[in-house]
């Protein structure tokens, strides 16, 4: 069964992830000594400053550049961490940042408390557009003061939650994530790995951590869950 890091910021150049070509192979490099076959690449999207067609581009031109190195590394997929702006269920192009191939859309919503009108645009991007919505380290925003009863709302809509491996190592968020993987309201483990040196490529320790907790066979059935979700939602030509 393959392991994925569903969130990394790999590509070099394009975001405050990887600088250079150099740092991304060896992030990957690592990531290839930890057990990962798919890397799904999502450099940042924000659309008060970067139109799609540009990031695109710039994205491919960074994947061009790490795959002339010809190196040993898990298969790279490209995506992206869109962050959420209001009127993102009407915007156009939008489906080109999904995760290639899929209908698949890692999600960073408000680091502000939510509202209505964000948990209906969440809504409308499932519902209306047809997007299968990862909602990106939901620990950030359990912490927000006021956004309680608004992440109820959006975890009851059929979204994925993905959790920062880091997360699950941290002694004062840790048990709240136990809780939300063993209770099903959290799927999938990333990295959401940055570089060399900060924010290291650290999916094992997750992976290990979830395993100590809740068993071998739980992480086995998350990599199953992540396999099936690409596979379930793939877009045929």
């Amino acid at each position: 069964m393959s392991v994925i890091d569903f969130h990394s910021h790999i590509l070099p150049g394009i975001d405050d992830g990887s600088r250079n070509v150099e740092t991304s192979i060896g992030m990957l490099r690592m990531c290839r000594e930890q057990g990962v076959d798919i890397m799904i690449a999502t450099p940042h999207f924000y659309a008060d400053s970067n139109r799609v067609e540009r990031f695109v581009e710039n994205r491919k031109n960074a994947y061009d550049r790490v795959m002339a190195e010809n190196a040993d590394i898990p298969h790279i997929m490209m995506g992206a961490e869109v962050a959420f702006f209001d009127g993102i269920s009407r915007a156009e192009r939008v489906d080109a940042l999904t995760i290639e191939g899929t209908n698949i859309m890692l999600l960073e919503m408000p680091f502000v408390t939510w509202s209505d009108s964000v948990v209906h645009e969440v809504r409308d991007l499932i519902e209306k557009r047809h997007f299968h919505i990862i909602l990106a380290h939901i620990e950030r925003f359990l912490k927000i003061p006021g956004n309680k009863s608004y992440v109820e709302q959006v975890l009851e809509l059929p979204v994925t939650v993905q959790v920062n491996a880091e997360t699950l190592l941290d002694f004062r968020q840790k048990g709240r994530m136990f809780k939300m993987f063993r209770n099903g309201t959290a799927h999938i483990i990333g990295s959401d790995c940055h570089g060399m040196h900060h924010r290291v490529p650290n999916l094992w320790l997750g992976r290990e951590a979830l395993s100590k907790k809740l068993g071998e066979d739980f992480v086995k059935q998350i990599d199953t869950y992540g396999v099936q979700l690409l596979k379930d939602h793939q877009i045929h030509p």
